[in-house]
C-alpha cells in the first residue's frame, strides 16, 4: 500500500494551491474507512486538520475550516485538497494517511498509511 503526493509548492497569501495523493497497492474499499490531510510546521508537531470517511462524511479542524477542502476522486483513487485563502502560516510539510477502519480521528498515531509530504510555503 502506498500513498503518494503530488503539487504543494509556493503561493501567496490569499492565494490557492491543491494537494493529490494517489493511492496504489490496495483496492479502494479496503483501505481507505478514513482518508486524513495532516501538516507539521518548522519545530511543532504533525496536526491533523481534514478527515474523509468512505461515507463521504468531513471534518475540519477550526484553523482551516471554511478555507480548505477535501474530497476524492474514487475512479482514480485519488485524494484532493483544494486550499484557498492561504495564509503563511499555513507553512508546512503537508503529508496524506490512511487507516482501515472509522473512526476518523485526527490523532497522528491512529494511522500506519504516510504518503510522502509534499511542502508548501506560503509568503505575506
Amino acid at each position: 500500500v502506498q500513498l503518494a503526493e503530488f503539487g504543494g509548492g509556493s503561493a501567496q497569501a490569499g492565494g490557492s494551491l491543491r494537494l493529490s495523493c494517489a493511492a496504489s497497492g490496495y483496492t479502494h474499499k479496503s483501505f481507505d474507512a478514513c482518508l486524513v490531510r495532516f501538516r507539521q510546521s518548522p519545530g511543532k508537531g504533525r496536526e491533523g486538520f481534514a478527515a474523509l470517511d468512505n461515507d463521504g462524511g468531513t471534518r475540519y479542524a477550526d484553523s482551516v475550516k471554511g478555507r480548505f477542502t477535501i474530497a476524492k476522486d474514487n475512479a482514480k483513487d485519488t485524494l484532493y485538497l483544494q486550499m484557498n485563502s492561504l495564509k503563511p502560516e499555513d507553512t508546512a510539510m503537508y503529508y496524506c494517511a490512511a487507516k482501515k477502519w472509522r473512526p476518523c480521528s485526527l490523532r497522528v498515531y491512529e494511522y500506519n498509511v504516510w504518503g510522502q509530504g509534499t511542502q508548501v510555503a506560503i509568503s505575506s
